[in-house]
């Protein structure tokens, strides 16, 4: 039987990566056009794509399945999602005012990307390890096939270039770019070269 929970720890897989990015990210100065890919990529990825999967279609048919939306693991998860995007809306407000000028505004937008990444990264382990083993004993083979078959036809749709693959392409342009070593300022003044 293929799990539909699987899918979504595969995504899991490059939220993670996007993560690691933005931890790096706050080691340098910052470069405004990463910034504002990182926030297209949580917002349409992480967010529009895979938190809409788990909100729109998983939970929904877990709560049918007996589990409450409103306290509990699924309530927990739900939270989170809220508490991501408020970590996002601190970002993007700070970059606006990186972008008129405010150098101080970095603080800021580092401080709300190590958040969103502590968040995200215990909520995920929360997920593949709690409440998706929960979903897998819960649902049926037939839940299961139909949210696989969703899942394709949620992630298959293209508008704009923002199909899944795409996504995932663009998060691997920044681990190149991040996690590979590619030379730019640091904070620290360390490698120091042009932006």
């Amino acid at each position: 039987m293929e799990f539909a929970t699987k899918n979504l720890e595969n995504d899991h897989v490059s939220i993670l990566k996007l993560i690691d990015v933005m931890e790096r990210m706050t080691n340098r100065i910052p470069v405004v056009e990463d910034l504002e890919e990182v926030i297209d990529l949580i917002q349409n990825f992480a967010d529009g794509l895979h938190h809409a999967k788990e909100e729109s279609m998983l939970f929904p048919l877990m709560a049918e399945r007996g589990f409450s939306m409103t306290q509990g693991p699924i309530s927990v998860m739900l939270s989170d999602h809220v508490q991501g995007r408020n970590f996002v809306k601190g970002m993007a407000g700070n970059i606006d005012l990186l972008k008129n000028g405010d150098k101080s505004s970095t603080k800021a937008i580092y401080e709300n990307m190590l958040g969103y990444g502590g968040l995200l990264t215990n909520h995920i382990a929360k997920e593949n390890n709690i409440l998706f083993r929960m979903a897998d004993n819960a649902l049926s083979t037939s839940d299961h096939q139909s949210l696989v078959t969703q899942f394709a036809e949620i992630e298959n749709q293209i508008v704009s270039d923002n199909s899944k693959g795409n996504y995932l392409a663009r998060i691997e342009k920044l681990a190149l770019k991040y996690l590979e070593g590619f030379p730019e300022q640091r904070i620290n003044g360390e490698n120091e070269t042009s932006n």
